[in-house]
């Protein structure tokens, strides 16, 4: 290394590539294993904690001895790059790895890992999952022990091969087992991970529980929701939609109301699907969703995967990487999705029109946790507050009529569809009565009850009845 470098090392102090150690001993290959395991990173021997120089002293052999020492302590054994420098009279050994290709590496039948400027020991299951990607394969890829292709909803399959022809990114066969064989997501009647969660009849195991809640501690509505994926989204969609605020606003200009949902819609599916995309689905935590009055946080098991930071995260380049790629790809090619690595773009330009909202994610413990957060709510379709409204009547999505009323107006709107497939929801509206909002909710809860479902473009798609009674 030049003079510089060194300087460079000694001045910007300990982080995640970085460690100073003012003797050569076990806790140097462990920190040098858990570069090898993350980033890559350099120890700097014959420096304290402090940045002080304390030195080493060096005889012939000393160095090749430290080397075949960390080889031979490490599997698979790490062969470091070595630099020695003289520094205020004194001597400084450098040890550099870089990413090692196929990881985990272990020192001492142990596996480290680098979390910010310490070493963290991996559990079972973060060395199962660092070596899925070493070897790019995921968890979903994986046959499902004790489910069989009995075990499927082919129903639901018949719906998901109908969603991927009508957008045209992908022709499936209008066979389910060629279909699902066609993704990969089965093989000779083994179904994998993925197929059984996406595809699942009844409980899969894994569940979704949400709640509204007036504090921390304070919980006024709580459920978990049980289903295959597909179902779980729409289930989860059709909550929220229930248990969020709607301003009505009414201009002088115009007697018609323009319906404001307390979050953006878009928004609120985007980190959904995300964290139903992304969990990882071989911790036993359950997704966990809480609306509060002001917020809506999305809490996700799992941390991110390929590297990646929440930093990362922010920025409109960062790279995707998909820990559950069948499950990924099925999402993308039913539309779900519209481009690997934009869905948080999309949160970020959807709040854009909600002047004090706020997205932000965090990397805490054992998942990643999302929030959307007002200080004001929007209750107006314009910038700034006109002086041409007239009302503004903020309400709960909850208080509504009676189920029987509700039921009614559920099977006059499979009625229209069927009549009119391609029916937009503004004529729904005209047709029923009611507001936008409403109907609206009585789509979403029609979709998660699985009797309609949406096919093709936005715009250009059409209402399929599925259950019409």
């Amino acid at each position: 290394m030049h003079t510089e470098e060194w300087h460079q090392y000694l001045s910007s102090g300990e982080g995640e590539k970085l460690e100073f150690k003012a003797s050569f001993g076990d806790e140097v290959i462990e920190t040098l294993s858990a570069f090898a395991n993350s980033k890559g990173g350099t120890v700097l021997i014959g420096v304290n904690d402090d940045s002080s120089i304390s030195g080493v002293n060096l005889k012939k052999e000393t160095i090749q001895r430290w080397v075949n020492e960390i080889k031979g302590k490490t599997l698979p054994g790490i062969v470091p790059i070595v630099d020695e420098t003289e520094f205020e009279g004194k001597s400084i050994v450098a040890f550099k790895v870089q990413e090692f290709p196929v990881k985990p590496v272990a020192f001492r039948g142990r596996y480290f890992q680098r979390v910010g400027n310490a070493n963290h020991r991996l559990s079972v299951l973060e060395i199962t999952q660092l070596t899925m990607q070493s070897l790019q394969v995921s968890w979903d890829s994986y046959p499902s022990p004790t489910k069989s292709w009995d075990n499927l909803d082919t129903e639901s399959i018949q719906r998901f091969i109908k969603d991927v022809n009508s957008r045209n990114r992908f022709r499936l066969e209008e066979n389910s087992y060629d279909a699902l064989k066609k993704l990969r997501l089965v093989s000779k009647k083994q179904v994998t991970n993925a197929a059984w969660l996406l595809f699942g009849e009844g409980d899969t195991g894994f569940a979704i529980h949400v709640g509204r809640l007036k504090s921390p501690s304070v919980i006024l509505d709580d459920k978990l929701l049980r289903g295959n994926l597909f179902s779980l989204v729409n289930q989860s969609m059709s909550y929220i939609l229930n248990q969020i605020k709607v301003a009505s606003e009414v201009t002088g200009t115009s007697t018609s109301r323009n319906e404001i949902f307390e979050y953006p819609l878009p928004a609120i599916r985007e980190v959904l699907l995300n964290a139903v995309v992304h969990r990882d689905y071989m911790s036993p935590s359950d997704i966990q969703i809480k609306i509060f009055d002001n917020k809506i946080t999305f809490f996700s098991p799992g941390q991110l995967v390929g590297n990646l930071t929440v930093e990362d995260l922010l920025r409109n380049d960062y790279q995707a990487h998909a820990r559950n790629k069948l499950i990924a790809e099925a999402f993308y090619l039913k539309g779900d999705i519209e481009k690997y690595g934009s869905g948080l773009i999309r949160v970020r330009q959807e709040i854009e029109s909600y002047p004090t909202m706020k997205f932000k994610m965090e990397q805490i413990s054992n998942g990643i946790l999302a929030t959307l957060e007002y200080s004001r709510q929007k209750i107006s379709s314009s910038k700034h507050s006109p002086d041409d409204v007239t009302e503004i009547v903020t309400e709960n999505v909850t208080e509504n009529v009676t189920d029987e009323t509700s039921q009614k107006r559920h099977r006059r709107i499979l009625e229209i569809m069927t009549a009119n497939p391609r029916v937009t929801t503004s004529d729904l509206a005209r047709k029923l009565d009611v507001s936008k909002r409403t109907v609206l909710r009585d789509i979403a809860r029609l979709k998660s009850e699985g009797r309609i479902s949406f096919m093709g473009p936005a715009k250009k798609g059409y209402w399929q009845i599925i259950i019409s009674g």
